[in-house]
């Protein structure tokens, strides 16, 4: 179990290579960092070094996109034993990954892809998720997905699938507000009767980032922009609701200065006040 923690008021980042000049010659203040841990899993020096530094002066979690929770195949073993050592190494507080599946027979997608809503599914979600919680020795958060496609086979919504997962396996909600708002506007559902669903008690923390419009219409969940005034308001909702929590801002492409994405994450006392 990290020795860590993080405020539940506090204000974090998604570490990007972008942001390694900057970071290092400022050190500026920010709450803590998230890093994708498949990025750090492997025994090469330099990312190694770089992430030593930044865990000896902020907090880190972690946030992986390889779990494959919902994959045909049974987890790797050998993944989860890569994760727990990655955890121990930073002393992570939590770790979180997605309610997705990521590849089948083999064969690795690298998408976050969803599953039909159904009983069965909470069932095998829970269960791994325990699992996985259970080995890290710490808190595990599930992540809720940006989708582009429903299923005819669903028999229960997505806020009600993802709340049953969390709540059976013991685990945590790892909650994407803007992920709430691509996909209802997506599929056509009210984004605050998602977040009625949630226990806030048991949110870990919550991503904030921004996304595109396609010209048909369908918001896809690219992190290359700043985050929507739709989500700003959304995330305002949540707080009132049920904050406060850990708040962490991503932003994978066309990333701008570091200082700009900070003042960006800032924004986010404004919309809780």
């Amino acid at each position: 179990m990290s020795e860590r923690s993080i405020p539940r008021d506090a204000l974090g980042l998604g570490l990007r290579p972008a942001h390694y000049p900057y970071l290092f010659e400022h050190w500026p203040e920010v709450g803590y960092f998230e890093v994708i841990s498949e990025n750090f899993l492997g025994d090469a020096p330099p990312p190694r070094a770089r992430l030593a530094a930044v865990s000896a002066r902020y907090p880190v979690v972690l946030h992986g996109v390889g779990l494959n929770l919902l994959g045909h195949a049974e987890l790797d073993d050998d993944y989860l034993d890569s994760l727990c050592r990655l955890a121990d190494r930073v002393d992570a507080p939590f770790v979180t990954d997605h309610l997705c599946w990521t590849g089948a027979h083999g064969v690795s997608h690298h998408d976050l892809l969803p599953v039909p809503y159904v009983p069965e599914l909470v069932e095998l979600a829970a269960e791994r998720a325990y699992r996985v919680q259970r080995r890290l020795g710490r808190p595990f958060g599930i992540e809720n997905l940006s989708s582009y496609v429903g299923f005819r086979r669903s028999t229960m919504t997505e806020w009600d699938f993802y709340a049953a997962v969390v709540r059976e396996s013991g685990c945590w909600f790892m909650l994407d507000v803007n992920n709430i708002y691509v996909s209802s506007q997506n599929h056509g559902f009210d984004p605050l009767e998602y977040l009625r669903a949630i226990d806030f008690s048991r949110v870990l923390q919550v991503h904030l980032a921004g996304h595109t419009r396609e010209p048909d219409g369908t918001l896809v969940d690219t992190h290359d922009h700043p985050v929507s005034s739709a989500v700003w308001s959304l995330y305002a909702q949540a707080w009132k609701q049920g904050g406060p929590f850990p708040t962490l801002l991503e932003w994978d492409e066309r990333v701008p200065p570091m200082p700009e994405v900070l003042a960006e994450l800032a924004k986010a006392k404004g919309a809780r006040a």
